[in-house]
């Protein structure tokens, strides 16, 4: 029985796309509520794939996924998710944009538009409400990305690589931010990078996927305090840490190759 303090549970998971090899193969863990787990490892090793069954956006070959005990399919309303890309409509403004998923719930007009403020002022958006998509920059566009799935007050958040298309400050910024959300709102979180110092970062726990077929290959604690601000990144241990990460990281890569 899943002990009620795990929010996040996958047991011996595998995912075949049609008769190609197995992207996923015998993965295992269980998040609890309130953590920040990364993912981080090779391009292609089934990062993506993993956080995409645990959304219900695709179903395992083998195995289970469950949040606070049930079916991914069964829990969609406490879960969001941030992809890379933030996907806006162009023709809708900020406001509208951050307000759609609350529209396709039929949620009523006033609780929408105090959920949309409320989630424009939290990502730091408050007067860029009219503004179009292609009037944002990369890292305001993200933060109506991230402000819109906050809307859904989700006690599951998915972010596949969100900030690894922006600059250095931008990321580390949105990083911080990111950190300080979490710890007024307290969501749990599964969070893929191929950025070792951004799982640093963020993560209470990191795994090292390996490729061919994707597994756990490496769990590493992050023992450092939440939430964690700028000068986390100037301290031995954080140093120390990236170190470790990166050895193991590059370990399975050089496995893969």
């Amino acid at each position: 029985m899943t002990s009620p303090s795990v929010l996040v549970e996958l047991r011996g998971v595998a995912k075949r796309f049609g008769g190609g090899p197995p992207a996923l193969a015998d993965v295992s863990l269980a998040v609890r509520a309130g953590e920040i787990v990364a993912f981080i490892g090779p391009s292609g090793c089934g990062k993506s794939t993993l956080l995409r069954l645990v959304a219900g956006l695709a179903e395992p070959s083998s195995g289970a996924v469950r949040i606070a005990g049930r079916a991914p399919a069964d829990a969609s309303t406490e879960l969001a998710f941030v992809f890379q890309e933030p996907a806006l409509l162009p023709w809708l403004d900020a406001a509208s944009n951050v307000e759609v998923p609350l529209r396709l719930r039929g949620v009523p007009r006033a609780t929408r538009e105090a959920a949309r403020d409320a989630a424009l002022r939290l990502v730091g958006l408050a007067g860029r409400e009219s503004a179009l998509p292609r009037e944002l920059s990369g890292g305001q566009r993200m933060r109506v990305s991230l402000a819109r799935a906050l809307t859904l007050a989700p006690k599951l958040l998915l972010l596949d690589e969100p900030f690894g298309a922006l600059d250095a400050m931008t990321r580390e910024r949105l990083q911080e931010e990111l950190l300080a959300i979490r710890a007024q709102q307290g969501w749990t979180a599964l969070f893929v990078t191929h950025s070792v110092t951004e799982a640093v970062f963020l993560a209470d726990r990191i795994f090292v996927v390996s490729p061919q077929p994707g597994r756990l290959a490496a769990e590493i604690a992050v023992p450092l305090p939440q939430p964690r601000v700028a000068e986390t990144r100037s301290s031995r241990d954080y140093q120390n840490l990236v170190v470790e990460v990166s050895h193991r990281l590059r370990s399975v890569e050089t496995v893969a190759a």
